[in-house]
C-alpha cells in the first residue's frame, strides 16, 4: 500500500494525490467501493469536488510552469521509462488491486501492469523526437519555422476495466510531449491510480505532473468544465463521450475520446475452424465482455455455422467462472451491481425481439460467492439485424451469433450500427482478407487474430466509437500544438506607406 492509504476494518482508505501530497477531499466526504467477487465493501476513497479538482489544477499548472518544463526533453523521456520500469516492478500489488475492484482475472491484470513499461519506453523515447520544420517561403530573406509545444494542462478520464493500462496509454502521450496531467479514476477502481503517483514520483516525476483525485460524477464534470485544462482525454461509454465533448466544447477544449463498441468478429466459409472459435470465444468471454474491443457479434457463414454454433456452446459450459484471484478461474464476474443488471436486461430484451439464448442468460449461483456479481457467459442467435443486442453494446459476456452467405452481405450487416471500433476476419484467402480490411468500418480490423494491440500501433475508432488516436506516433501528436516563427534577416526597412521609386 502506498501512503495515500490508510488500513481499517472495513478495508483500505485512500486519499487525493495532488501536488506531490496526499489530501482528503475538502468536503471531507467518502464513498466506499465494493468486491464484486464477494459482492462486499472493499474500501474508501475521496469523494472530490470542484475545489479539489481546482487544487489539482493549479498544481499541474504550477509543475508545467515550472519543474516538469524546465527538464529537457530527453530528460523527461528518460523519467518515463524509469517510471515504467517501477511499475512492472510492481505489477502484482497493483494487479491484486485491480481485480479486486473489477473482476478482472489476476494474469490478466498482472499482465497489463507488466507490459505498459513498453509504452512508457516507446513515448519516454520520442520524447526529444518532437521536432518542428523549417518552411520554405517565396522571400528568402524571411525565417519561418514552426514549433511543437504542448497543450497544458490534461484531464484524464478512465474507466474501470483496465485502469492501469487505460490511464497511461493516454498519460504516457501527455507527459512526453510536456504537458502535465490530473486524472479522475472511475469510482469503481481508483485505488491503482494512487499507487501511479507515488511510483511516478519514485522515480523522479516532479511533484504536480500527475495528480489523481477520485470522486464520482461531481468530480469528473469539475474536471470537464475547468477553464485551466485544455484537453480531455476520455476512455468510456458513448454516452459519456457525447457529454464530455459538449461541455469541453463549449469552451474550445479540445477532446481525445476513446468509446464503445459493437465489433463483428467474421468467419468466412474458408476459415480456419480452430483457430476461428479460439478468437470468437477470446473476443467475447476472455474478459468476460468488460472491453471496448470486444468481439461481440460473430458472423458465421452458412457452410460453417451449425459447426462453430455447437463448438462455442461446448466450449461456453467448460468456462470456469470463480474468484479471479486464483489461477484456474477463466472468467470472473462483471464489475458492478449495475453491469450486473445490464447483462441481464439486455439479454432479456433481446429474447423480447426474437431472438433465442443457446446457453446462458442468467446470473451464476457460486458457492461461497452467492452475493457475487456473477453471470454466465451468453449465446445468443435468431436475431434480426435490428435486435438491440445487435445495435447496443452489452459490455458483458454476451455474444450475439449470425448466418451469412454472401460477402457483401456481411459487409452490410458488419457495419450497420453506429459503432465503428474494431473487427475480426477469419479466411484463408488473402484477397478477401484484405478487400475486407478496406470495407469496414472500423478503426482497427484483426486477420486470423482477435485483441491484439501494441504500443507503436495507432488505436481508435470510426464512427460514434470515438474521436482521435492512442498508441503510436498518432497519439502524440493529439497532446501538442503547432507556433509559427517569422523572422525578417534583411536590414531592409518594410515600411507599407513609403512609396518606392
Amino acid at each position: 500500500m502506498n501512503r495515500e492509504t490508510t488500513v481499517s476494518a472495513e478495508g483500505p482508505s485512500y486519499d487525493n494525490h495532488i501536488g506531490g501530497r496526499t489530501v482528503p477531499a475538502r468536503s471531507g466526504r467518502r464513498f466506499t467501493a465494493t468486491n464484486p467477487t464477494t459482492g462486499r465493501a472493499w474500501g474508501s476513497f475521496a469523494d472530490s469536488g470542484a475545489a479539489d479538482i481546482d487544487d489539482a489544477v493549479q498544481a499541474a499548472t504550477d509543475a508545467l510552469n515550472g519543474a516538469w518544463s524546465a527538464l529537457s526533453a530527453s530528460r523527461r523521456g528518460r523519467l518515463l521509462m524509469a517510471w515504467g520500469e517501477a511499475i512492472a516492478a510492481e505489477a502484482e500489488t497493483i494487479a491484486r488491486l485491480e481485480t479486486q475492484q473489477n473482476g478482472k482475472l489476476l494474469a490478466e491484470m498482472r499482465a497489463q501492469a507488466t507490459v505498459i513499461r513498453d509504452w512508457l519506453y516507446y513515448f519516454g523515447g520520442l520524447a526529444d523526437k518532437i521536432e518542428g520544420r523549417v518552411i520554405p517561403l517565396e522571400r528568402k530573406s524571411v525565417l519561418n519555422y514552426t514549433l511543437r509545444e504542448p497543450l497544458g494542462v490534461v484531464g484524464v478520464i478512465v474507466p474501470w476495466n483496465s485502469p492501469t493500462f487505460l490511464t497511461l496509454m493516454s498519460v504516457a502521450p501527455a507527459l512526453a510531449a510536456g504537458n502535465t496531467v490530473v486524472v479522475k479514476p472511475s469510482e469503481v477502481t481508483s485505488a491503482s491510480a494512487f499507487e501511479l503517483a507515488r511510483l511516478a514520483e519514485a522515480a523522479g516525476i516532479p511533484p504536480g505532473v500527475f495528480n489523481v483525485v477520485s470522486g464520482l460524477r461531481e468530480a469528473g464534470e469539475a474536471l470537464v468544465d475547468h477553464p485551466g485544462v485544455a484537453k480531455i482525454a476520455f476512455t468510456g461509454s458513448e454516452g459519456g463521450g457525447r457529454a464530455i465533448a459538449a461541455r469541453a466544447g463549449s469552451r474550445l477544449a479540445s477532446v481525445t475520446l476513446e468509446l464503445g463498441g459493437k465489433s463483428p468478429n467474421i468467419v468466412f466459409a474458408d476459415a480456419p475452424v480452430e483457430n476461428a472459435v479460439a478468437g470468437l470465444l477470446a473476443g467475447i468471454f476472455a474478459a468476460a465482455g468488460q472491453t471496448c474491443v470486444a468481439g461481440s457479434r460473430a458472423y458465421v457463414h452458412a457452410s460453417l455455422y451449425d459447426e462453430v454454433l455447437d463448438r462455442l456452446h461446448r466450449r461456453a459450459r467448460e468456462i470456469r467462472l470463480g474468484d479471479p484471484l486464483q489461477p484456474g478461474t477463466q472468467m470472473g464476474p462483471a464489475a458492478t451491481q449495475a453491469q450486473l443488471q445490464k447483462n441481464l436486461s439486455m439479454v432479456q430484451r433481446a429474447v423480447d425481439e426474437g431472438a433465442s439464448v443457446l446457453y446462458g442468460g442468467k446470473r451464476a449461483e457460486l458457492p461461497g460467492f452467492e452475493q457475487g456479481f456473477f453471470f454466465e457467459p451468453t449465446i445468443v442467435h435468431g436475431l434480426a439485424g435490428d435486435n438491440s443486442l445487435i445495435q447496443e453494446e452489452v459490455f458483458g459476456p454476451v455474444l450475439a451469433v449470425s448466418r451469412f452467405t454472401e460477402d457483401d452481405e456481411v459487409v452490410a450487416q458488419a457495419n450497420s450500427t453506429r459503432f465503428g471500433l474494431a473487427a475480426g476476419v477469419w479466411t484463408k484467402d488473402l484477397r478477401r482478407a484484405h478487400t475486407m480490411a478496406r470495407r469496414l468500418q472500423a478503426g482497427t480490423v484483426w486477420i486470423n487474430t482477435y485483441r491484439a494491440m501494441a504500443f507503436n500501433s495507432p488505436f481508435g475508432g470510426y464512427k460514434d466509437s470515438g474521436i482521435g488516436r492512442v498508441n503510436g506516433m498518432e497519439a502524440i501528436e493529439q497532446f501538442l500544438q503547432t507556433k509559427s516563427v517569422w523572422c525578417e534577416l534583411s536590414e531592409e526597412i518594410q515600411d507599407p506607406f513609403v512609396l518606392k521609386v
